[in-house]
C-alpha cells in the first residue's frame, strides 16, 4: 500500500512542482522551495522581444543554437526557470525528442533574467542565480533591469565565478561575440513596435 505526502510545508521535490496546477503561475524549485515567479506584462514583453532579436541574430549568424523562452533548467540548487536561454541545438534536439522536461547547464550557452523590482525573486535573480548558473557551468548570465531605465549586464563565467564583463542602459549598445554576434540597445526591450 502506497501513501501519498503531504508536503504543504516542504521540503519540495521535482514531483511536487510538475504536480501543480496549471493556473498561470510559475514556480521554481530551489533547495527543496517552490518559489513564486513574478512575471508582469512589462516583464513578459521584454523576454519576448529579447527571446525574437535573438533568435534572428542566431539565425542571421547559422549559428547550431536554439533559443528557447521561458525554459526548464536544472541547477545544483534545484530548477530554475530563466527568462530566456540559448542552448546547444544538438542537446535541445535531444531533450525535445526525449520529451525532457529540464535542459543541463552543460547544454545552455546563455540564460537571462529580466528583474522584476520590489519583488521576491529580486534577490533571486540578483544573488543565488549568479551562483546556481555559474555552479551549472553556464558561460553567460544577462542580468536585464527595466527600471528605472533599461539597461542589461553580461556576466562572463570566468574560472568558476561570473565577472560583469559588458553593461549598457538605455541608447547605449551592448555587443556580444559568443555564442553568435549579437548587439542590442536596451530600451529596444520595452518598444512596443519591437514586439511582433
Amino acid at each position: 500500500m502506497s501513501v501519498a505526502h503531504d508536503h504543504t510545508f516542504g521540503p519540495y521535490t521535482i514531483y511536487d512542482l510538475d504536480a501543480l496546477p496549471d493556473e498561470g503561475k510559475g514556480y521554481e524549485l530551489a533547495d527543496g522551495w517552490l518559489i513564486p515567479l513574478s512575471p508582469s506584462p512589462r516583464h513578459d514583453m521584454a523576454a519576448d522581444i529579447l527571446r525574437d532579436r535573438l533568435r534572428e541574430a542566431a539565425r542571421a549568424a547559422a549559428a547550431k543554437v536554439h533559443v528557447q523562452a521561458p525554459m526548464d533548467m536544472s541547477t545544483p540548487a534545484g530548477v530554475r526557470k530563466p527568462d530566456v536561454g540559448v542552448i546547444d541545438r544538438d542537446a535541445a534536439r535531444a531533450a525535445h525528442e526525449a520529451n525532457m522536461r529540464t535542459f543541463y547547464g552543460r547544454d545552455v550557452l546563455l540564460v537571462a533574467e529580466v528583474v522584476s523590482r520590489r519583488s521576491g525573486s529580486e534577490p533571486v535573480d540578483r544573488v543565488d542565480k549568479l551562483y546556481d548558473y555559474a555552479a551549472a557551468g553556464i558561460p553567460q548570465y544577462w542580468i536585464i533591469d527595466l527600471e528605472p531605465h533599461p539597461q542589461i549586464a553580461v556576466h562572463t563565467l570566468i574560472d568558476g565565478v561570473y565577472v560583469c564583463t559588458a553593461r549598457a542602459h538605455a541608447g547605449e549598445v551592448v555587443r556580444i561575440k559568443s555564442p553568435f554576434p549579437f548587439d542590442i540597445d536596451p530600451a529596444d526591450l520595452l518598444d512596443p513596435d519591437n514586439a511582433w
